[in-house]
C-alpha cells in the first residue's frame, strides 16, 4: 500500500468518525520466531527488545468496483442501529447512477418510510420543483430523475427527529459508498445533518451556503432543506436557496 493509499483510507476513517483502528495480531510461535521478535540475552544481561515486524491491512474505503446494487445488498435488512426497529422501508436512494450531480438529505419521514423512495413528501415535491424549475429557467434540459438522491441516514429516526452521531456514523459509511461509486462532478448537501456528514465540524447552513466546499476531492454546495423552506415565514431562505442552485447546476450543466 503506498502512502498516499494509506492517507485516503484514513481520510475515509476520520470522516466516519473513527479515531482507532485495531487489528489483533496473530499468535506468535516465540520458539520459531525470526530473530526480529522480543527474546532474553542471557539471564544476567538487560532484557533486549527487539519490535515483531506486523503488517496492518487496513481495509479499503470501498470494494473494488463497487456499484450501487452492491453498497444495497450489503446493507441488506440492516439492524445496524436502532433506527431499524421502528422502520417500515430502507430508503436507500433513488435517480440516474451515472448522475453528474447528487443531492443528500437528512433522513426518510412518514412518506418515505411508507414507499421507500427519498423526497416523496412535501419537501420531496418541492425539492422536484427546485431542480426541474430552476433547470428550465436556465436553459438547462434536466429532470429529477436525472439526478440521484439519497439521505444521510437510510431508516425513518422516531418522530423525524434529527438522526445522533451514531447512527450517522454507522449509515454514514454506506452514504460515502454511494458518492464513491457515482463520483459525480458535484454534491448538493441539503440542510445542517447532511453538511455536517460530510464535511464534519459544526458550523449550520447559513455560515456554509453559498461558497464551495470538497468532500474528497468532489465539490460540494452546501444549501437549506426543503422542509426548512416549508415554512412561511422563510422567504429569504427561498431565493438563496434557488440562487445556491443555480450556482450548482450551471457549474456542473454548463
Amino acid at each position: 500500500m503506498s502512502p498516499e493509499q494509506l492517507k485516503h483510507r484514513l481520510e475515509f476513517y476520520r470522516d466516519l468518525g473513527l479515531k482507532d483502528l485495531f487489528r489483533r495480531p496473530a499468535p506468535v510461535n516465540i520458539a520459531a520466531a525470526p530473530v526480529n521478535v522480543a527474546v532474553p540475552v542471557s539471564a544476567a544481561a538487560p532484557l533486549e527488545m527487539k519490535p515483531i515486524n506486523i503488517d496492518i491491512a487496513i481495509p479499503g474505503m470501498a470494494p473494488e468496483g463497487d456499484t450501487l446494487e452492491r453498497i444495497r445488498e450489503g446493507i441488506g435488512d440492516c439492524t445496524r442501529c436502532k433506527l431499524h426497529k421502528g422502520r417500515n422501508k430502507i430508503v436507500f436512494g433513488v435517480g440516474d447512477p451515472s448522475t453528474r450531480l447528487v443531492f443528500v438529505g437528512e433522513g426518510p419521514g412518514a412518506d418515505e418510510d411508507e414507499q421507500g423512495i427519498p423526497f416523496v413528501g412535501r419537501a420531496g415535491q418541492l425539492l422536484t420543483q427546485m431542480i426541474e424549475g430552476t433547470s428550465a429557467k436556465e436553459g438547462i434540459p434536466l429532470k429529477r430523475a436525472d439526478v440521484y438522491i439519497c439521505n444521510v441516514v437510510k431508516c425513518r429516526p422516531p418522530e423525524n427527529r434529527t438522526p445522533e452521531p451514531d447512527e450517522m456514523q454507522i449509515c454514514g459509511q454506506f452514504l460515502f459508498r454511494q458518492i464513491s461509486a457515482i463520483q459525480p462532478k458535484a454534491v448538493c448537501a441539503l440542510g445542517s445533518t447532511a453538511a455536517k456528514a460530510l464535511l464534519g465540524g459544526r458550523d449550520g447552513v447559513t455560515k456554509l451556503r453559498g461558497k464551495w466546499h470538497k468532500w474528497r476531492d468532489i465539490p460540494l454546495m452546501v444549501t437549506y432543506h426543503p422542509s426548512y423552506l416549508l415554512r412561511p415565514y422563510n422567504q429569504d431562505a427561498k431565493r438563496e436557496a434557488w440562487e445556491d442552485l443555480k450556482k450548482v447546476l450551471h457549474f456542473v450543466y454548463d
